[in-house]
């Protein structure tokens, strides 16, 4: 069969044919029927003509809407002879040899693309056109009920998935057009709606990085669970109708106090010195510390890392950084979605004082196998997703480093410092002098490091009320950063320098077991059996080098510790969401977990300065009611109870958390509550190599159990565009804990390091108790919407700490930063990318040792003592850093992401910036190391994914 087109055929008016063929084929152009006809209809004919009347032809004799900018495809030529081949390759075909895309929306609408960013545009354009005179009667925004309705006030269960993975969408957002019944899916997608006004009312589901949808209910599908499949939105940011939704790289929840939302597939949007980063994006936001280079942890609010419960799939990680920090444990192609608590969080979540991030992993493409790559400078990983029967999925995904030319830059980079030499001093603190770590940078070859992670998930769908699912995760990082030491020169007794051992090895093992049962329309419940366990093995000592007894004698330096910290959590726990009406929600739950830490510290083979073997079991239950009296006023009352075996007793931690919706754009809303933490990262003190940390058990002796009571107030105000938010914090903290180690070293002269005659080592150690406070005002400024996105953050903040140890007056606690600045810019080209990040904040605090001196006791004996600021007195230089970015997104001819490739450079302009300050102690004098940040760093990366 041949068709041809004569090139003076007249050109009708844009959209004129098209507008009358989507009216007839109107109530049949649904997204999934439309997927269906590209792939059943062939196409058996010869075409000769311009491009735009091919696709009119198509769409007449197919019944399709496809809207195109018709001007330049009218100059667009096609001559082709199709042999009985499916539409969907015709279109692949034609639209990939003239440079095109075609992208479905949910409507069923297939649109011609030029570029991404036409989406937009069109879309505007085909609205305008369906309003006209000619289309008004025959087009409503939905179809109406075929017939009246039969069903009045009824119960409605349903489930939000990915249309093309069959995943679940948690967090997506379903209301009842017409009406204020709302609300939003849980974690496995389930949501319910009470007394819906009748059978044939139109519900919609929004989603981030979806596309909306609607439809008519029916007296069929409203006895059984509505599956609601989303198709992706287009990957263009300013095609997206916000209708009042989130749809950036990180959001923020109006209605509840202090939570992040981050969504993993626009991180490769973000400047990153590492992979895709999870956990370092949310550094970027008021409130989270931006400025810890080294660590992925959380600072939030005041707070500490290890105050942070991070939860994947249910079960605890206690190491979330990899690499000195540069990666997160996580994985981001494992990662479904993401949210951070600030602070206030609910009764759900307990153990710890500051914030909890809560991570959800990918469950597996249910339809069809992925495979995917990441690529870098610095790491590869490779991730698979696939059905294995028509009830079951798996998700693998691999990481692993490795050291290149990029990799050797950086820590050369790293590992660059300044020596400096100090005097001695007349008075001060009785510290013992010896150094427990020591170590300057100077002069040190490039360390040995690599690390490893694995995420699998395997999902069972028992039923359709029953799903069962097995998660596990594993990481390990091993680092040689043996190095030489250079001393200044001249100095006496000094000798060639001193060789640094430093190994280190520490991992995390999780896993979880998690049945998901929908009891009946109203409730819901999650039971959990996971397994978590940490380790952290740590070999470090100095060689060479010497000092001078007091009788002139030199005597190399010789000095050696081991630290091991291990962990084991075992727990179980039962959650329950039970929906009582739709103004009254009840989320409730049980736990019990057994927990052991061993930590040993040996100093020379020999001296063991701590010994640390605790178990302890602890239980509880929770309860929270969620009420929602109107569409303007939301309140969080619960309560959690635990009792911890090792003090014998039971702790209460009430919590509140409430908002009120002043205006349809002004939110004020405000949480306060009681937490409590049973295990704590302890600070050792070590003045001469940094403070240390180490995982223990609260006792009912000197390690007290943490407290911490949160005060929240907030004002935020949101249109389709804009978002600022103002939000202020203040913190109590009890039962802090930190640990020290004193030794004095007496007879035989004022060196270090375990030489001469007739010396005495004297070693004290101690758990000191403290409080704390913590206050800050957070402001954020954000545009959500168009080509430029973005946001500007400015925080004021103050963390103290009092240990009578230390005096009677609060100081500065190390995490302690007052003024942080921060801008992100995004802006968005088509298929490019364009992001820059700048930072800025005030110094943290640090102790330094100023000098060191000898004195002789009454026996005659030399003993060497540190003269040391106060605690905390010092602080670093201000910290700042501009990173910038920009990466390409490759699409399929249908518009789908396949992949990326990009580029980052971090710190652009290579300002120093200090990490922290190492000291020698060398004949009484203090040898001073500054330990800096990275410089200016670029990396490529690319991804890519496969069917």
């Amino acid at each position: 069969m041949q068709f041809r087109c004569k090139e003076n055929v007249p050109l009708m008016k844009k959209f004129s044919l098209l507008l009358l063929i989507s009216i007839a084929a109107y109530h049949q152009a649904q997204s999934q029927q439309t997927q269906q006809k590209l792939k059943k209809i062939t196409i058996d004919h010869f075409f000769s003509c311009q491009l735009d009347l091919l696709f009119d032809t198509l769409a007449m004799d197919h019944h399709l809407r496809i809207v195109f900018d018709r001007q330049p495809l009218h100059e667009m030529d096609v001559v082709e002879h199709f042999f009985e081949e499916p539409l969907k390759d015709v279109l692949a075909k034609v639209c990939n040899e003239n440079g095109l895309k075609y992208w479905i929306e949910s409507s069923g609408t297939i649109y011609i693309l030029k570029n991404t960013d036409d989406l937009a545009r069109l879309k505007q354009m085909n609205q305008l056109n369906l309003k006209s005179k000619d289309a008004i009667k025959a087009k409503k925004e939905i179809a109406a009920p075929l017939e009246l309705p039969k069903h009045f006030l009824i119960s409605l269960n349903g489930r939000v998935i990915d249309q093309l993975t069959g995943e679940s969408l948690p967090s997506a957002s379903v209301r009842i057009k017409n009406s204020e019944l709302s609300t939003t899916t849980n974690s496995e997608g389930y949501f319910t709606l009470l007394r819906v006004p009748s059978d044939t009312s139109v519900v919609e589901v929004v989603y981030t990085g979806y596309q909306t949808d609607q439809f008519r209910l029916n007296s069929g599908n409203i006895n059984s669970t509505l599956i609601c499949g989303l198709y992706s939105s287009l990957n263009t940011l300013n095609e997206v109708t916000i209708n009042g939704k989130k749809s950036g790289v990180m959001n923020t929840d109006s209605r509840q106090v202090g939570v992040l939302q981050l969504s993993p597939a626009n991180l490769d949007k973000l400047p990153s010195i590492g992979d895709k980063d999870i956990l370092r994006a949310f550094q970027l936001m008021p409130g989270v510390s931006g400025t810890n280079e080294s660590s992925s942890g959380a600072y939030v609010r005041g707070g500490t890392p290890d105050q942070n419960l991070v939860l994947l799939d249910g079960f605890t990680i206690y190491q979330v950084d990899h690499l000195y920090g540069f990666f997160s444990a996580f994985n981001a192609s494992a990662v479904k979605d993401v949210q951070l608590y600030k602070g206030g969080f609910t009764s759900k979540y307990g153990g710890r004082l500051s914030s909890v991030t809560e991570i959800n992993g990918k469950e597996g493409n249910k339809n069809e196998t992925n495979i995917g790559t990441d690529l870098s400078l610095l790491s590869a990983s490779m991730n698979l997703e696939t059905p294995l029967s028509p009830k079951s999925t798996l998700l693998l995904a691999i990481r692993r480093s490795y050291q290149g030319p990029l990799y050797d830059k950086i820590f050369k980079q790293f590992t660059a410092s300044t020596t400096t030499q100090a005097g001695g001093g007349t008075g001060g603190r009785g510290l013992g002098g010896r150094g427990g770590f020591g170590g300057g940078f100077a002069n040190q070859v490039t360390p040995s490091s690599y690390f490893y992670d694995a995420n699998a998930k395997y999902t069972y769908t028992i039923s359709q009320k029953d799903k069962v699912s097995w998660s596990l995760y594993t990481g390990t990082d091993k680092t040689d950063n043996s190095r030489d030491l250079g001393l200044p020169p001249g100095l006496s007794g000094s000798g060639a320098g001193i060789a640094i051992t430093d190994y280190t090895k520490y991992g995390n093992l999780g896993s979880s077991i998690k049945w998901f049962r929908q009891w009946n329309k109203k409730l819901y419940s999650n039971n959990y059996i996971t397994y978590s366990s940490y380790f952290n093995d740590r070999n470090r000592g100095s060689s060479g080098g010497s000092a001078l007894d007091s009788n002139g004698i030199a005597h190399s330096i010789n000095n050696t510790t081991l630290e091991t910290n291990n962990l084991k959590d075992e727990t179980f726990k039962s959650e329950w969401e039970w929906q009582a009406d739709n103004k009254y929600k009840l989320l409730f739950g049980g736990f019990a977990s057994h927990k052991k830490i061993d930590y040993e510290y040996t100093q020379g083979d020999t001296t063991q300065l701590i010994n640390q073997h605790n178990n302890a079991s602890l239980g509880g239950v929770y309860a929270e009611l969620s009420i929602d009296p109107n569409s303007k006023f939301h309140i969080q009352p619960g309560i959690r109870t635990t009792y911890y075996g090792p003090t014998g007793r039971p702790y209460f931690e009430p919590r509140l958390s409430a908002s009120y919706n002043l205006t349809d754009r002004l939110t004020v809303k405000g949480a306060t509550g009681q937490f409590y933490q049973f295990e704590n990262q302890v600070i050792r003190e070590d003045i001469l190599a940094g403070n240390r940390n180490f995982w223990v058990l609260s006792n009912n002796n000197n390690i007290p159990v943490g407290s911490s009571r949160h005060y929240i107030t907030g004002l935020s105000y949101e249109n389709d565009n804009f978002l600022v938010s103002l939000e202020g914090y203040y913190k109590t903290l009890s039962g802090l804990t930190q640990y020290t180690v004193r030794q004095t070293q007496t007879g035989g002269g004022g060196g270090f390091g375990g030489f001469g005659q007739n010396q005495t080592l004297t070693v004290t150690e101690d758990f000191y108790q403290g409080v704390g406070r913590a206050e800050g005002l957070e402001l954020l400024v954000q545009k959500k919407l168009g080509r430029y996105t973005g946001w500007v953050s400015y925080t004021l903040a103050k963390a103290e700490n009092k240990f009578s140890a230390f005096g009677n007056d609060y100081y500065a606690a190390d995490q302690d930063v007052r003024h942080e600045f921060k801008s992100i810019n995004m802006y968005h080209y088509q298929r490019w990318n364009f992001a820059a990040t700048f930072l800025f904040s005030t110094g943290h605090p640090y102790t330094a040792p100023l000098a060191s001196y000898t004195i002789k006791t009454a026996d005659g004996n030399p003993t060497t003592y540190l003269t040391i600021s106060d605690k905390n007195g010092e602080r670093l230089p201000a910290y700042q850093r501009l990173d910038m970015s920009v990466s390409y997104d490759l699409l399929k001819i249908d518009g789908h992401k396949v992949g990326s490739i990009g580029l980052s450079l971090f710190n652009v302009y290579n300002h120093t910036n200090i990490w922290y300050r190492e000291y020698q102690i060398q004949n009484n004098q203090v040898i001073t190391t500054n330990v800096n940040y990275l410089g200016f760093t670029p990396n490529i990366t690319l991804s890519l994914k496969w069917k």
